[in-house]
């Protein structure tokens, strides 16, 4: 079989066109350059060939992109047939007999070649340019049809911080604008122009940086010339090797390849097989992951004796005997439960994992908590009690079967890009949306995308909506029955139908405190219960409150009346925050549950536990993170292990949270970096980032991927080893050889774990659980036959507003989010260029309350509230509705927690970040908290060259 060119072995194999779109049809027989070849029906004769082994010569096709057929670079002959059509638009059919060389062919590429190449000036010649690859092996001559008298060479485009656009190597080719149609569906990049003045632009003729251009890569990664390129390989050139692994940012965890050059990370690469993204990224993902080599990086362990102190560098043994010694004066003194710890959604299952052990077998207590308190609890809580698992119910592939699908209380284009990308192909094609938020988001109207309804309630009525919904659906006889009686409860759907049907729950009562039009509401209610297949995303907006729980119970409510659980395009899916969240929480860092949300009270699950470790465990429930930062105000909690966590920045009421902090006889922070928290603590201890992990992690679809290292623990350390060690110092024996044996441990105590390792992983790709003997492939759909706890369980929602309220003196409600190029509080984004979108956190105001207040856009402004009071830029905004405001929190010198109330949700204690009564007021200062925080920040960050030991 001949082939185009030498391509790296790194890359993968591109077969220049997708597979069939209906899955694949009946087998045909034909013959390919004199070789019998079997191809599904549907597929084009590009990819067979290339399934076959023979690369046909291409320009503008690519396995990412449907076939477009502009190039004629694929031309190929067909026995029997007159002319040459194109291999990427031509099915294959029975009997067929190809030929894709041949004098003709060859004479034909090669002309064409020589036109492209008279339009294609090559500024970087880096290797990768395809058309001059092609053009090589056809023997084209470049200065053929190239005019006499050069043209003005068009200025390069360096304006995005980690790509360049070169119109000069451009050829028009298309590529680049549909990968931003078709994958990423920005559509930031057109054809301008005519004929020979055709060229590609960014939208409305700015630069890329000025353009709606949200960096995905996938334009770059489409471009088959020099035109587009990355930076780092225009500066090192092309990767030879890359290493799959697994993206460190949020929940939906893209499959990367890291393509390396030596020991140099050149780019991240989506992966094709990544089967969250395939092969799609975002601007976090792709390019900013600078910040593992940042110069703010802490290799070494770090001590001091109080916070006041600076830090002084010592080795890991010193560091390690210091803690344990620390730690274990305190047990002695006030008791085991005096100390606990907090484990990291950053890190992987198996750090997580032997944190949380370290603190069961070695601490001797259950005081160990995760950020899950602080964002999806009430999701673990509500689909439990619903449903019986703690976890979304299907793969993010199911979004491709939704007829409508429904979106509460999530930003899925700003905290989640790569799913609203796939989201926003699935709505092209024809889903109905509605989007239940305050804000209008991204998705309530896009090119070629707009909402069917979107319902700007109020923050803090989430669940007094969800009611008038199950309202309609109940009093209107949309309840899907036949699935009720087979699938759920008789008596609690009984109960339930009574309770949502009572006429106080009508849109028509509940539209006023609401804030959305009651016509509206019935309509959005129709057409989620009539599908009829009907799905439900949802994020922070519905969890972070007081009823969050309930809030999450209603949803389950809902999706189980009318029948959207159990099948593909349906049921309720948590889109979860960090990139381990859901990992953080499988592996048992709650403190009432062991791995696989066991109780710690369940005798035969703690005897089982306690049989393979040899130690004898705590059958009570530990603190939570609350209950923590109480305790150690009152005296009662003094030492607290924190991986990888920023609770100084992340958590509600910061006042409370430094106050608990500086309470503390001993504090060990383990992270990359010097953090909010790191100021308040005696012992730093060095993590790891992504690129230096080896482990798994858990997305928010129960996806298992590995995480490989491409190079080894700056700080010398893998983290698991650091838990590991401390524990043994501590009197308790805790010894692993890698991190595999961690991950066989897991699946050796936790049911739903059982069929997976390292091995298997390494060898099939990412398995979602429960995955052992009754699920041996692993499970894409939850309840599909039956519902995990047998029955599906109604649970009445009773609406009670939240205690925080407006008054004369805080008029405006304040509520949070995410933006694109930031992640989480900001450490690692900030780190990076994705810091010039976004420098600063702003608040969102409404036209009308800045019109009364006297504010304009850039103008600093007072956010108060009944716990603090910060200083921010104001944006005018119609995003937001009259009445509310909406800020980020990326950055720590804003302190958006400091305002932010310790109101949380009844059941878990999740914090409700979505709603507090602030004023806001122009002002030329920053607030108090804001200057005494600078100044202790800087002090707090010393470190002296005295060494400690």
């Amino acid at each position: 079989m001949t082939t185009q060119f030498a391509k790296p072995h790194y890359l993968e194999p591109d077969m220049g066109t997708p597979p069939p779109k209906n899955g694949e049809g009946d087998p045909v027989s034909l013959t390919i350059d004199g070789h019998s070849v079997t191809a599904p029906a549907g597929t084009t004769l590009m990819r067979a060939a290339a399934k076959a082994g023979v690369d046909i010569p291409r320009l503008c096709a690519t396995e990412s992109l449907e076939p477009f057929g502009s190039c004629r670079m694929c031309l190929v002959e067909i026995e029997g047939k007159a002319g040459t059509p194109a291999s990427c638009t031509t099915p294959v059919a029975e009997g067929m007999t190809v030929t894709t060389r041949s004098a003709r062919l060859q004479a034909m590429r090669k002309g064409i070649a020589e036109l492209y190449l008279s339009d294609h000036d090559p500024a970087a010649h880096t290797g990768g340019c395809e058309l001059e690859q092609i053009a090589a092996d056809l023997g084209a001559d470049a200065a053929r049809f190239r005019p006499d008298t050069a043209s003005p060479r068009p200025e390069r485009d360096h304006s995005n911080p980690y790509f360049s656009f070169d119109p000069g190597s451009c050829i028009v080719c298309s590529r680049c604008v549909r990968a931003c149609d078709e994958i990423q569906g920005t559509l930031a990049l057109t054809i301008a122009g005519r004929g020979f003045g055709s060229h590609v632009a960014a939208s409305a003729g700015e630069s890329f940086f000025e353009s709606e251009c949200v960096s995905c890569g996938a334009c770059v990664q489409a471009c088959p010339t020099d035109a587009l390129t990355e930076k780092s390989v225009l500066d090192a050139g092309l990767p030879d090797r890359a290493v799959e692994t697994t993206c460190a940012y949020c929940g939906v965890g893209c499959g990367f390849k890291a393509e390396m050059k030596g020991d140099q990370l050149i780019r991240m690469v989506p992966s094709k097989h990544g089967k969250a993204n395939h092969g799609h990224s975002c601007v976090k993902g792709r390019f900013a992951w600078g910040y593992a080599m940042h110069p703010d990086r802490i290799t070494k362990p770090m001590i001091r004796d109080s916070i006041t102190d600076p830090w002084r560098e010592t080795g890991w043994d010193h560091a390690l005997d210091e803690a344990a010694r620390r730690l274990t004066a305190i047990r002695e003194t006030h008791g085991r439960k005096a100390i606990g710890g907090i484990t990291s959604s950053r890190c992987t299952n198996e750090e997580v994992f032997a944190v949380q052990k370290m603190i069961r077998a070695a601490f001797g207590n259950n005081n160990v908590d995760t950020c899950a308190r602080v964002c999806h609890s009430p999701t673990g809580y509500g689909l439990k009690q619903t449903l019986g698992t703690s976890a979304g119910t299907q793969d993010f592939d199911s979004v491709m079967a939704a007829d409508v699908i429904l979106v509460i209380g999530a930003n899925p284009t700003e905290a989640h890009p790569v799913f609203a990308s796939q989201m926003k192909r699935r709505l092209r094609q024809g889903a109905r949306l509605i989007v239940i938020d305050p804000r209008r988001i991204g998705l309530v109207k896009q090119p070629h995308i707009r909402a069917d309804h979107h319902l700007p309630l109020k923050p803090g009525t989430n669940v007094l909506m969800l009611n008038a919904l199950a309202h309609v659906v109940v009093t209107e006889g949309l309840v899907d029955t036949p699935y009720v009686a087979d699938r759920c409860e008789a008596d609690s759907f009984a109960e339930w139908r009574d309770f949502v049907a009572d006429p106080r729950f009508a849109p028509e009562a509940v539209a006023g405190e609401i804030g959305a039009p009651a016509e509206d509401i019935r309509a959005a209610a129709r057409l989620y219960a009539e599908g009829p297949r009907s799905a439900i995303y949802y994020g922070l907006g519905v969890t972070e409150h007081s009823q969050g729980s309930t809030a999450v119970m209603a949803l389950a409510n809902l999706a189980m009346a009318t029948g959207n659980l159990g099948i593909n395009g349906a049921g309720v899916n948590p889109l979860r925050g960090q990139n381990n969240v859901q990992g953080s929480c499988d592996m048992g860092s709650f403190p009432h549950e062991f791995a696989g949300y066991r109780p710690v009270s369940d005798d035969v699950v703690r005897h089982a536990f306690e049989a393979d470790w040899g130690v004898t465990l705590d059958g009570e429930p530990g603190h939570r993170i609350p209950n923590m930062m109480d305790a150690a105000i009152d005296g009662r909690y003094r030492g607290m292990f924190i991986q990888g966590e920023d609770i100084a920045q992340s958590d509600p009421n910061t006042r409370h949270i430094q106050a608990a902090l500086k309470a503390l006889d001993c504090l060990i922070v383990q992270d990359l970096f010097l953090n909010e928290t790191a100021r308040y603590a005696h012992i730093f201890l060095p993590g790891t980032s992504f690129l230096e992990k080896d482990g798994t992690f858990i997305n928010a679809e129960r996806r298992t991927s590995r995480v490989r290292p491409v190079m080894d623990p700056q700080c010398g350390k893998h983290e698991w080893q650091v838990a590991a060690e401390l524990a043994s110092r501590m009197g308790y024996d805790m010894h692993y050889d890698s991190a595999a044996d961690i991950m066989d441990e897991v699946a050796r105590l936790t049911p739903s774990f059982a069929g997976i390792s390292f091995e298997r992983l390494d060898r099939e790709g990412s398995i979602q659980w429960p995955c052992n003997e009754a699920a041996p492939q692993g499970t894409p759909i939850m309840h599909v036959d039956r519902f995990v706890r047998g029955e599906g369980h109604f649970v009445v929602t009773d609406y009670v507003a939240t205690p925080e309220k407006v008054n004369r003196r805080f008029p405006l409600i304040l509520t949070t989010g995410r933006i694109l190029s930031q992640y989480n509080v900001g450490a690692q984004t900030r780190r990076t260029e994705n810091a010039r979108w976004h420098d600063e956190d702003v608040l969102e105001i409404h036209p009308h309350d800045a019109e009364q207040r006297g504010i304009r856009t850039g103008d600093r402004v007072r956010v108060a509230s009944r716990k603090g009071d910060v200083t921010l830029a104001a944006e005018i905004s119609d995003r937001v509705a009259p009445g509310v405001v909406y800020t980020t929190f990326h950055n720590p010198e804003s302190g958006t927690n400091v305002v932010t109330t310790e109101l949380s949700d009844w059941a878990t204690n999740c914090p409700e970040y979505k709603v507090t009564a602030v004023d806001v007021r122009l002002t030329n200062a920053l607030s108090d908290w804001q200057e005494e925080d600078r100044a202790f920040g800087r002090e707090s960050r010393v470190i002296t060259t005295e060494p400690a030991e």
